[in-house]
């Protein structure tokens, strides 16, 4: 007889903790808990995880929109339990609330997106911060601006520090595109997802 076994991720996932059992059943399962905790309103967090060009991305969201967007260099499970942390411990893997993020991603990956159509939950910046992440669709697809040019367009424009700082801690790469901000000599800059990441999303968008 074969006795199920139940482990335990620490990723944060309220339902990871699963007997072991078949995989395809498994899914289901889970699919069925992910709806039934949305429906009775104890999905606060869903997350869902997408292979790209640039590496895995974590996606996260909230019922008000996309909050999260990580690089697998941040450590998504890190991530996890700093999204229970400060925005609620109900985290749970639930793909269906982030199937709309990861089609339009995928489109962007694929060369067939300019510009995302997403509702975005900014609750994880704020003040300044937020102030530099809204402006920074501003800077179109295929170009680039400075950090000089973000503090000044955000109306401060001796605070090119606190802007490059907005843009290190940006919630949401690549849908908040802060990797099209580089240095005023032209130079690539720092990124959150890594130089290599900054450069291939600036070459798809035919800006390097």
């Amino acid at each position: 007889m074969t006795t199920a076994r139940t482990t335990w991720t620490g990723d944060g996932d309220l339902f990871a903790a699963l007997p072991e059992v078949d995989e395809a059943a498994q899914r289901q399962l889970h699919a069925r808990l992910a709806a039934a905790a949305g429906a009775a309103g104890l999905l606060d967090v869903a997350y869902r995880t997408m292979d790209t060009p640039v590496g895995p991305l974590l996606l996260a969201a909230t019922e008000q929109g996309l909050v999260r967007v990580a690089y697998a260099r941040e450590d998504h499970e890190r991530v996890l339990e700093q999204l229970a942390h400060r925005v609620s411990p109900r985290v749970l893997r639930a793909p269906a609330r982030l199937d709309g993020a990861a089609r339009e991603l995928e489109e962007y990956f694929a060369g067939r997106r300019s510009r995302f159509d997403l509702p975005l939950d900014l609750q994880l910046s704020h003040g300044f911060r937020r102030t530099i992440l809204a402006r920074l669709p501003e800077i179109g697809y295929g170009q680039t601006a400075s950090y000089a040019a973000v503090a000044a367009a955000a109306g401060h424009p001796k605070a090119v520090r606190a802007a490059a700082t907005a843009c290190a801690t940006n919630p949401l790469p690549v849908i908040v595109p802060c990797h099209r901000v580089v240095r005023s000599d032209g130079t690539i800059g720092q990124y959150i997802g890594g130089a290599e990441a900054k450069r291939t999303l600036l070459t798809l968008e035919g800006a390097a």
